[in-house]
Parts: structure tokens; sequence; C-alpha cells
């Protein structure tokens, strides 16, 4: 077998071959270093196309198609974007869509049955108690839709509880630790908002695209706005598109105006028409329109 180091990698500064363990520039992943000595004596060299190659790599990253959304654990429909439009079952942990909820049940004489949980047929809590009870039985098992809502709880004083911006920002970051994009853009909006924290929108923005990249769309929503401010219209029209196909009306509306000002093709507006429309045909449902006749809410 040959022992040719020929096709080894080197590092960037000193250039010593892989027989040490050489360790790839965090931000860029093009060079390789031997020790950080060589990665601070390689800076000035390198910190232009380290900047350049960082910044492909997190719009590859942020514009990537977020993941498939979830479907109603019932009727295995997409669960519409709207809040009006799904229920947490603090009871099961479950998302549950609004037909689901709301459609009558029967007992074996078809009687129509007492309104409970459908999925597990728990009872609806009775007092403001037992609502924080099952939250906090929820927050035991790591359930992160559970903490964010309990966040949301404390963010605004609701269900019993006084009102404490540094509780909810707590539950928020608990929350988004395990994966919840809600979770990041409940974090965003405070910083943007500067509840109980110090007004700061670089953060906000940072946290809109964690929450982006999960396929959160009002995250996506706002970091197009955040971008149109700027004066970067081929990005805002790039986020807004996404958050169209994911059923966010208002960025389909942001398209519409930036073709009307010359910033999008008709193209490209039509096409954001489609995928939003795509969108409404794949969450309507009979039960989900029933729903919002007997509530007044929409889901789309």
């Amino acid at each position: 077998m040959s022992n040719t180091t020929e096709n080894l990698p080197t590092c960037a500064n000193c250039g010593k071959e892989a027989g040490i363990n050489l360790k790839s520039c965090t931000a860029c992943k093009l060079v390789k270093y031997c020790g950080r000595d060589c990665q601070i004596a390689h800076r000035p060299q390198h910190k232009k196309a380290c900047r350049k190659r960082a910044a492909q790599l997190h719009d590859e990253k942020l514009f990537k198609q977020p993941p498939s959304a979830e479907e109603c654990p019932i009727c295995f429909i997409r669960l519409p974007t709207l809040i009006t439009g799904r229920t947490y079952m603090a009871c099961c942990g479950k998302l549950i869509c609004s037909g689901c909820i709301y459609a009558p049940l029967y007992d074996n004489q078809g009687n129509e049955l007492d309104k409970k949980c459908p999925l597990c047929r728990s009872s609806p809590p009775s007092c403001y108690e037992e609502i924080i009870e099952r939250y906090k039985k929820r927050m035991e098992l790591d359930d992160p839709i559970a903490i964010c809502d309990l966040g949301s709880f404390y963010n605004v004083g609701v269900n019993g509880l006084s009102q404490n911006h540094a509780k909810a920002l707590e539950l928020y970051h608990q929350a988004a630790e395990l994966g919840h994009s809600e979770a990041y853009y409940n974090i965003g909006n405070v910083y943007y908002n500067g509840n109980g924290v110090e007004l700061d929108k670089k953060k906000a923005r940072y946290y809109w695209e964690l929450s982006a990249i999960g396929g959160h769309p009002y995250s996506r929503h706002n970091l197009g706005g955040a971008e149109e401010v700027s004066g970067n219209m081929d990005r805002a029209l790039k986020h807004w598109m996404i958050a169209a196909k994911d059923g966010e009306k208002l960025s389909l509306e942001n398209i519409k105006d930036l073709c009307k000002r010359g910033y999008a093709t008709k193209d490209d507006y039509g096409k954001a028409l489609c995928c939003y429309q795509s969108y409404l045909d794949e969450i309507k449902t009979d039960q989900r329109d029933e729903a919002v006749h007997a509530n007044g809410n929409s889901y789309y």
C-alpha cells in the first residue's frame, strides 16, 4: 500500500500535513488549521474569503425549503398555519385541527356526546388551576409546545398567572432548546418589542431566522419585512415566496405590492398565488368550514 501523503489536507497557515489533527475553520469550512495560533496568524489573508463563504452557507440554510408541515393526528390532513385553525390539547399533548375539535361525536345509539378531547377523551379543564396543572405535567415530559404556551401565558398574564416577562423568556428558551420553531419566533418578538428586555432588533432577527429555518411562516414574513426596510428587495421576495407557500397571506399581499412597485414580476406573483392556493386546497375540509361557521374564526 502506498504511503503517499500528496492528497492529505494541510494547515492553511504553516503547511503541515494531516498527520496531526487539523481542524476546519468553523465559519466557512474552506480551510484547516493545526491550532488556534495558526488560525489567528492566517486570519488577515483568509478573512475576506471566509466572510463570503460563511454568508453563502448561511443563506443556503436560511432559504432552504422548510420541513413538511405537521398533520392533524385524527384526520391526517395538514394543520392550518393560523392558530385559530388548530388547538393544542394539554391533556394528551397533541395539536388537533378545528374541524376535528368541533365535529360532533356520537355513542353507539347515535346520541351526541358531551365535548371531550376527540383523541384521548379527557373532559375539558374546569378552572385555571386545572389548565396550568395539565401544562406542567406536559412540561415534565419535555413537551416543547406546552412549555412555549406556558411562556405565552406568563407573557400576557392569562389563565390565572400574573404577567412575568422574565419567566416567559425563560420558558421560550427552554422550548427553543427542544427545537420548537414557535419558541424562537416568540423570543424574536420579545427582543423586537422590548418586552422585559432591552429592545434589540439584531437579536430579534437572529431568533426569527432560527424560527424560519424550522418552518415558522410568521418569522419568515417578518424577515421579509426586515429585508424590505433595508432595501434588499430580492431577499424580501425570497422570504415572502416561502412564507406564502406555507400559508402566510400577508406575505402574498406583500409580493403583490412588490410587483406593483417594480421589485417583482407578474410571474413571481403568479407563482406565489398558485402556491398559496395549493396550501388552501391542502388544508380545506368541510368539517373545518363548519367549525368556522360555528365559531366565527377563519383557519386560513
